[in-house]
């Protein structure tokens, strides 16, 4: 093995190599301050009716339990704005599911990551992961330097704003790890907490899960969605992106060039109208590589059918 300083200057560049933004490296060590207020969070029934949120305690808090002899955990971010917008009229997508699916095109480089890695430092064990694990990647993409979690719950990078997938590598390669972001820059504004629909963005950074338009959207299993919040979608049919949208961070944002990122035509265009008159076949078959497909087309046509019809055209 190299030396810790040769492996992180290796880390950083192959990572920057295959298109990721940013990276960043923290010391594997549990993760005591978040497992406490994780746990409240918890015991707060702001997660509503995500009960995957409860299993594997012990495993979202310390890496070890994950990979066994984790020294370091990578963090890399990868950039998904559009150049693109959608049409006026049309219900709202969130940004991140225009294009394919992230945990796929985003895995398959995380896996091209680690190969090229033990390729050039050699044998490492390591496991990556994208959304996919019980793994609390904004707490370590803090501790590595990248950002700060904005009062809206998402991590803000003072370079590009917060529209960043993260994905995190757990390793048992020694590395220097960069410092922790240690200020938080939102300051004394309260726009996303403003502009929130539902007032899911309560004080001291919580967000109740429960309340969340993103949570109703394609969280939610049941048939019909409470009568107090089918009123206050705001025309989002998928996700949502107020939060994030009036950040002043954002301003800042830049188009990805990830190809895979590039938008399905119909997330642009399609009319609520259209999306109505949308049989399941289609659906399957235009968003089977794409995150949309997570609502299925049962999700989709609840979600679609609580737009009003003085909202958007028709």
């Amino acid at each position: 093995m190299l030396k810790p300083t040769i492996n992180t200057g290796i880390v950083k560049t192959k990572a920057k190599s295959l298109g990721f933004d940013f990276c960043g490296i923290a010391a594997a060590v549990p993760l005591d301050d978040d497992a406490r207020r994780l746990e409240n969070w918890l015991n707060k029934g702001y997660h509503g009716t995500m009960s995957y949120m409860e299993r594997h305690f012990d495993i979202r808090v310390n890496p070890s339990l994950l990979v066994p002899g984790a020294k370091s955990v990578i963090t890399l971010l990868k950039n998904y704005y559009p150049s693109q917008q959608q049409s006026p009229g049309t219900p709202g997508i969130s940004k991140y599911a225009f294009g394919k699916d992230y945990h796929l095109v985003i895995r398959e480089q995380l896996n091209q990551f680690l190969d090229e890695l033990r390729t050039e430092i050699g044998e490492i064990e390591g496991r990556g992961f994208v959304d996919s694990a019980p793994v609390l990647e904004r707490s370590w993409a803090t501790r590595s330097g990248l950002g700060w979690i904005g009062k809206n719950g998402n991590l803000i990078t003072k370079q590009q704003g917060s529209f960043f997938f993260i994905a995190t590598l757990i390793t048992d390669l020694d590395l220097e790890p960069d410092d922790a972001f240690a200020k938080d820059y939102c300051g004394s504004c309260t726009r996303c907490m403003d502009a929130c629909p539902t007032d899911a963005i309560l004080p001291d950074k919580t967000i109740d899960g429960s309340k969340c338009i993103s949570y109703f959207t394609i969280e939610l299993k049941e048939a019909f969605m409470p009568a107090e919040f089918k009123e206050k979608l705001d025309n989002w049919s998928f996700g949502c992106d107020t939060c994030q949208d009036v950040c002043p961070w954002n301003r800042f944002s830049k188009p990805h060039h990830e190809p895979a990122f590039t938008p399905i035509a119909e997330v642009l265009n399609l009319s609520t109208k259209e999306w109505k008159e949308m049989s399941e076949t289609t659906f399957n078959q235009l968003f089977r590589h794409s995150p949309i497909k997570r609502t299925k087309w049962k999700g989709m046509m609840r979600n679609v059918g609580n737009i009003r019809e003085g909202n958007v055209e028709m």
